[in-house]
């Protein structure tokens, strides 16, 4: 006996970039070039956990409905606005527009994040776990922005760095 097949057909997640990206909008991350659903939807949990506003997925990340991406998620794929934009550049000038402040996650930034003025509208930009952001995409950001490290670990991992960065804004919004 064979199993018989189970068909499901879904309307995609994905938003318009000017209906994810608002005025409205006080906190927005930016997801540029990752390469890993797990960590692509980590992040997106990580938002919805926050109380951003929106996620928006640039360049060439993953598409969010990768399963692994889908099961990191754990169900925020339904709670906020998914952005995808192919263009960078409009993707952080739709943030701009909105009235949002840029903030790139950037290992070896000279500011650092317990230092930097987080209470305005902010919209957090990160990039591949392997290479960061390119030169481009961080001369497009009002200031790229690092965690300090205290202890001897070299780096933190895109999910964990996206953590930091997204409840520091949170909690500085909601002082």
């Amino acid at each position: 006996m064979t199993p018989q097949g189970i068909v499901a057909v879904c309307a995609l997640l994905d938003r318009p970039l000017e209906e994810a990206v608002t005025p409205a909008a006080r906190l927005v991350v930016v997801l540029v070039d990752v390469a890993d659903p797990g960590n692509a939807g980590t992040v997106i949990r990580v938002a919805d956990a926050a109380g951003a506003d929106a996620v928006v997925l640039a360049g060439d990340t993953v598409d969010p409905h990768n399963g692994k991406c889908v099961r990191a998620a754990a169900g925020s794929l339904f709670h906020l606005p998914i952005a995808r934009v192919r263009d960078v550049p409009a993707a952080l000038a739709a943030c701009s527009a909105a009235g949002l402040r840029t903030f790139a996650a950037h290992g070896y930034a000279d500011a650092e994040l317990d230092r930097v003025d987080l209470t305005a509208p902010t919209a957090w930009v990160f990039g591949n776990e392997a290479h960061g952001l390119p030169a481009d995409v961080l001369d497009r950001t009002d200031l790229a922005v690092r965690i300090p490290l205290y202890g001897r670990a070299e780096s933190l991992n895109l999910a964990t760095a996206a953590a930091v960065c997204v409840y520091t804004s949170a909690m500085a919004a909601r002082r």
